[in-house]
């Protein structure tokens, strides 16, 4: 027989994790979550889940839906990135080489391959680097920056990598 008006609440009621913790639901305002279930036409325990986490109605489905426009912070607000963006055009309107010295992890690889390609759509002449773990470490190095020169590259660009290598750079 359930002991409370809430399904959820029987539902769980003498269970325990895998690690043998008690499920206990948070206290959650009902018509808030009713009201999320409602409007973002979700299961009514997905409005409950949401609105225990603190999720207002007004920014449900912003939280359902994100999206990279309004989470990241303006790239004009680092510190010279006007300049180099601006060295950047001006390398690829000039026929400029442009090495792009990513780290050998996954975000770094990504980060890399997105940039030459973003940078050859527009015209670039674009070489990705990408150390050898073992051998070079992490982050740019002199030997690597002076053959990247010697390569012909005008501007390199970092990508997921030491912005602390100044001896390097």
């Amino acid at each position: 027989m359930p002991s409370s008006a809430n399904p959820q609440e029987d539902a769980l009621e003498g269970k325990t994790s895998l690690t043998g913790r008690h499920w206990t639901l948070r206290e959650v305002n009902a018509r808030e979550a009713l009201a999320i279930s409602q409007r973002l036409r979700v299961p009514e325990i997905v409005g409950r889940v949401m609105a225990a986490r603190g999720i207002a109605l007004d920014t449900a489905e912003e939280f359902l839906a994100p999206r990279l426009k309004t989470h990241l912070p303006d790239p004009a607000h680092l510190l010279d990135m006007d300049t180099a963006a601006e060295r950047i055009a001006r390398a690829v309107m000039n026929g400029e080489v442009i090495a792009i010295f990513g780290d050998y992890d996954v975000d770094g690889a990504t980060s890399s391959a997105l940039l030459k390609l973003y940078l050859q759509s527009v015209g670039g002449i674009v070489r990705v680097y990408i150390p050898d773990r073992q051998k070079e470490g992490y982050g740019p190095n002199t030997q690597a920056m002076l053959q990247l020169k010697a390569d012909g590259a005008a501007v390199v660009v970092t990508a997921d990598c030491c912005t602390a290598a100044f001896d390097a750079l």
